[in-house]
C-alpha cells in the first residue's frame, strides 16, 4: 500500500488539482502492477506561520510523505530508480509555481503490520493479488 500523505501551504492545490495528482499517483502504481485501491492520498493545508524550512517559515512549500508497504525495493539502484519515478510523477504537478520549497522522502515498512479491512493483503503478484486488481476491491481469500 503506498500512502502519500502531502502536506502543502495555501494555494498550491484546487479540489481539481488534488484530484488529478491522486489520480496520477494512482495511475503510475497501477501500472506498476499493484491495486489501484492500495494508494491512498492525503492532502494536508498547512498555514505558512506553521511550515518552516531551515528554521524559517515558508510562504510556499510542499512536503511528501511516502510509505510504501506492498513492495519493497531490494537494493540501492531500484531505490534509486524509484526516487527518481515519484520526482518525474510530481514535477508538473508542482514546478509551475515560483520559488516553491518541495520534497518528498519514501519509508518502506513491513507488510506482516498492514491490514485492508481486516484482512491479511495476498501475496505480490499473486493470482489472488491480481483478481484483487481486477475487483479493485479486497475481498476474503
Amino acid at each position: 500500500m503506498p500512502l502519500w500523505t502531502v502536506h502543502h501551504t495555501p494555494g498550491i492545490f484546487t479540489a481539481e488539482e488534488k484530484h488529478r495528482l491522486a489520480s496520477t499517483i494512482a495511475d503510475h502504481y497501477e501500472k506498476a502492477g499493484l491495486p489501484r485501491f492500495y494508494v491512498v492520498t492525503l492532502f494536508h493545508e498547512t498555514r505558512p506561520e506553521d511550515f518552516y524550512v531551515g528554521g524559517e517559515p515558508s510562504p510556499v512549500g510542499v512536503r511528501i510523505a511516502v510509505d510504501h508497504i506492498a513492495r519493497r525495493n531490494p537494493d540501492q539502484d531500484s531505490r534509486r530508480r524509484t526516487a527518481l519515478w515519484i520526482r518525474e510523477m510530481l514535477r508538473p504537478h508542482l514546478e509551475r509555481h515560483a520559488g516553491l520549497h518541495w520534497e518528498f522522502h519514501v519509508d518502506e515498512t513491513s507488510e506482516e503490520l498492514w491490514m485492508i479491512n481486516g484482512l491479511v493483503p495476498p501475496p505480490g503478484g499473486s493470482d489472488t493479488e491480481r483478481q484483487w486488481a481486477r475487483q479493485n476491491a479486497a475481498t476474503p481469500y
